[in-house]
């Protein structure tokens, strides 16, 4: 189906997308992350539709933080402009994953062996040197510092976390859990019921967590709350999380035994 994303006129986040959209190895790298993902692991949906919903997410996160005067550092780095940023981010994030066609254990470095010469070939024509090199980079570095634990150094890059990680809705569990088990990893995954990125009120940038049931904090607290916090966008954004108006906490499972 492919990369359905907004431009508003960003000429050369277009082009990237139609590029995108038509490269067949592209898709193909996206499926096979997902047969390493789904099929040999058993873990959730790491393909097109969460590259889709990354993208999307990455790119809201962005607009947000722009509106309120918050500058992406290849503006501020590199003199490039903020549609650049948005194109750097659109790119990251169709690329943070696909080291998993490779395996998924260390995927964010197996990124990076595929994504050096796949964001240089999407990207020629649409910039030149030194530009293109500047762009690949920052590039890179979104896709490397995806990982929890990596250190994140540019707002495009904290930008491709935290979208990454608010992927997390019923089932859509970013923590890896076996299906059919029932642990806090398959509780917790079925317990979170929307995400929604906002325009904040103190902060550019509100995420509002919506819950089934409060095992949904293990979810937030182990992934988002830890991606956030590893990230440039600490002082940006805001989480509240609740359980859903009017509703008692939903039933999850009926008996555990041990």
């Amino acid at each position: 189906m492919g990369l359905r994303i907004p431009a508003k006129g960003n000429r050369k986040l277009e082009k990237l997308l139609d590029r995108i959209n038509s490269d067949e190895e592209m898709a193909q790298l996206w499926r096979s992350a997902n047969v390493n993902a789904v099929d040999r692991s058993g873990i959730s949906d790491h393909g097109e539709v969460h590259i889709r919903i990354v993208t999307n997410a990455a790119l809201r996160i962005l607009r947000l933080l722009k509106e309120r005067g918050v500058a992406p550092d290849a503006v501020t780095n590199h003199k490039l402009t903020a549609e650049d940023s948005e194109v750097i981010v659109v790119l990251a994030a169709a690329l943070h994953d696909v080291g998993i066609s490779i395996h998924r254990d260390n995927h964010e470095l197996f990124s990076l062996i595929i994504s050096y010469p796949k964001a240089r070939q999407l990207l020629e024509g649409i910039y030149e040197e030194p530009q293109l090199t500047a762009m690949v980079s920052e590039t890179l570095h979104a896709i490397i510092a995806h990982n929890s634990d990596q250190r994140c150094l540019t707002i495009e890059a904290g930008c491709v976390k935290l979208a990454d990680a608010c992927d997390m809705t019923e089932g859509r569990s970013r923590i890896p859990f076996d299906s059919g088990q029932i642990n806090i990893h398959s509780v917790s995954a079925m317990a979170v019921k929307s995400v929604k990125i906002l325009k904040g009120d103190d902060k550019p940038v509100r995420i509002n967590v919506e819950l089934h049931n409060s095992a949904g904090i293990f979810q937030m607290d182990n992934l988002l709350k830890k991606k956030l916090m590893n990230s440039t966008l600490v002082p940006h954004v805001e989480v509240r999380a609740g359980i859903v108006e009017g509703d008692t906490e939903k039933r999850l499972m009926t008996e555990y035994r041990i």
